[in-house]
């Protein structure tokens, strides 16, 4: 016998199963959820076009296949994944009366989300540490940054965000979810989740905090070591010009790293006595739907290379 939402288990007495989860969403209202709806839908638009046409930009000119611009079209397309993953569905349930999601399509959620997320993290340690190299050993790096070095570092990226996503994915849904089918949030994230489960969740837990601990301080030491070298170097420029060109050339990844970094702290480092699930929310808008629409953007309006080709392009259609 099925109830709705649930699987009864009929040799258990008083047991059941869920089969399907209710996602509560952003709000209740009618009004603002028609307001969302059409905000988030044009953001969404805007991530589309933002890093569907870095990728083809950085593709089809021959000025932007460099080891920065092979590392920001991988960028681009974590971005546009892993908001991808969630943003479709949100959209959706602003329009829906009852948020469904199927027990298998919240784990798939929850898959690549992570191996997004996790992903984009390592790559942006790879940025950086391809800064220094240009920076601070400009007459090797184009040795040390073969295409081949290129390829290794980012699939060694997917291949550590892969392993990630399997252990988080993994160890949430071998928990047991029986009392309750509904998440206090707008998709299947993790802390959310185990709040849900009426298992023993310290193990998930300790196993969210190791990957969550893992990943990053390795990157963000990474990250900061890389820069400390680059400002050191930068420092040592004698003319002005050559110090704004160095600065220039890691200026809009820094920015990248200052927002993702910037919100992640917010999300994992404030104390637990001012957590607020609300906080969590839309903490949670900005790093799937906002920061993905913003790096685009980031990297077209302060990067003279991109806005030069892009103006090439342009320029070829128009007189086309």
């Amino acid at each position: 016998m099925r109830k709705y939402g649930f699987l009864e288990v009929p040799w258990v007495e008083n047991h059941t199963m869920v089969t399907e989860f209710i996602l509560s969403g952003l709000t209740d209202s009618p009004q603002m959820k028609a307001l969302c709806f059409a905000v988030f839908l044009a953001m969404y638009l805007v991530i589309l076009v933002g890093n569907l046409g870095m990728i083809v930009l950085i593709k089809i000119n021959p000025r932007l296949h460099t080891p920065m611009y092979f590392f920001l079209s991988h960028l681009s397309f974590l971005d546009l994944s892993y908001s991808s993953a969630i943003t479709p569905k949100m959209l959706v349930n602003f329009l829906a009366e009852k948020n469904h999601i199927s027990y298998p399509s919240c784990a798939a959620q929850m898959f690549f989300f992570v191996l997004s997320g996790s992903t984009e993290c390592l790559l942006l340690a790879m940025m950086a540490y391809d800064r220094y190299l240009a920076i601070c050993n400009p007459l090797l790096y184009i040795g040390l940054m073969s295409p081949r070095v290129c390829a290794q570092l980012v699939a060694s990226s997917y291949l550590i965000g892969f392993v990630n996503a399997m252990i988080q994915t993994i160890s949430t849904f071998r928990l047991s979810f029986c009392s309750s089918n509904v998440i206090n949030h707008f998709f299947c994230d993790i802390p959310p989740l185990l709040a849900l489960s009426c298992s023993n969740t310290h193990i998930s837990a300790m196993v969210l905090s190791i990957c969550a601990m893992f990943l990053g301080i390795f990157t963000s030491v990474e990250i900061l070591v890389s820069y400390s070298f680059i400002v050191s170097t930068i420092l040592k420029i004698r003319s002005g010009e050559g110090k704004r060109k160095a600065f220039s050339t890691c200026a809009s990844h820094l920015m990248a790293v200052t927002i993702f970094y910037g919100t992640t702290v917010f999300m994992y480092l404030r104390p637990s006595s001012s957590y607020s699930m609300d906080q969590e929310k839309w903490a949670s808008v900005f790093y799937t739907v906002v920061i993905p629409m913003l790096n685009p953007l980031i990297y077209s309006l302060r990067n003279k290379e991109v806005k030069v080709a892009l103006r090439r392009i342009l320029q070829w259609k128009i007189l086309s």
